[in-house]
């Protein structure tokens, strides 16, 4: 796809679809601002915002800090856990709804996540608003169906020296996790930083930090 440096863009990162990809797949963490940067691809930018979850672990705010250094706006949301031990955090339908209201003056909405539940909000923003959609991701915790529908896909596995950033400390990568192709795995987080708010996926999988 042909990117015109006239293109109005805004890019929206579901962080923690990204980051635990990258520590599933590499046991490293992302960096931001590179992907950022590649995502734009010198176009117009209107707006960058990172979606995160908000869980008060150690080292949080430094994370969310070097997402703002490297450009992002912060849009938090609490963990919420429920009697039982259930949890859940996901930006999933807040994400969609600014894209949407995105689209109405930007060129291009610029999607980074895997996830397969933004399928319809690709499809609405094509037909009914006229933009195009493009997607940042990991290609093996992304949605078959979701590369499918979009303009453009920038695979982070293509070069992943450019966009991993090895861990300090490294945790333990996780074992016997299944890696979806209708859904992406995680929802992620980048110095760029430590582990964001790990959220609890849609039923059916336990995601370990």
């Amino acid at each position: 796809m042909v990117k015109n440096k006239d293109q109005r863009v805004v890019v929206l990162v579901d962080v923690q679809n990204l980051y635990y990809s990258a520590k599933n797949l590499y046991n490293k963490k992302v960096n931001f601002k590179k992907v950022l940067e590649d995502a734009v691809a010198g176009r117009l930018l209107i707006r960058a915002i990172a979606y995160v979850i908000r869980a008060d672990i150690d080292k949080e705010e430094a994370f969310f800090e070097a997402l703002n250094e490297a450009g992002f706006d912060i849009k938090e949301k609490d963990l919420q856990i429920f009697v039982g031990g259930a949890k859940k955090g996901d930006w999933d339908v807040g994400l969609a709804m600014d894209a949407v209201r995105f689209s109405e003056r930007a060129d291009a909405i610029i999607l980074v996540s895997g996830d397969g539940d933004y399928i319809p909000m690709v499809e609405y923003i094509k037909k009914a608003k006229g933009s195009l959609v493009e997607l940042v991701a990991f290609g093996k915790t992304c949605s078959n169906d979701l590369q499918e529908v979009v303009d453009d896909f920038l695979n982070l596995e293509n070069n992943p020296q450019r966009y991993l950033i090895p861990y300090k400390n490294p945790p333990r990568p996780q074992s016997g996790r299944r890696m979806q192709s209708n859904r992406t795995s995680p929802r992620p987080t980048d110095k760029v930083a430590t582990a964001p708010a790990k959220p609890v996926e849609k039923p059916t999988t336990n995601i370990a930090k």
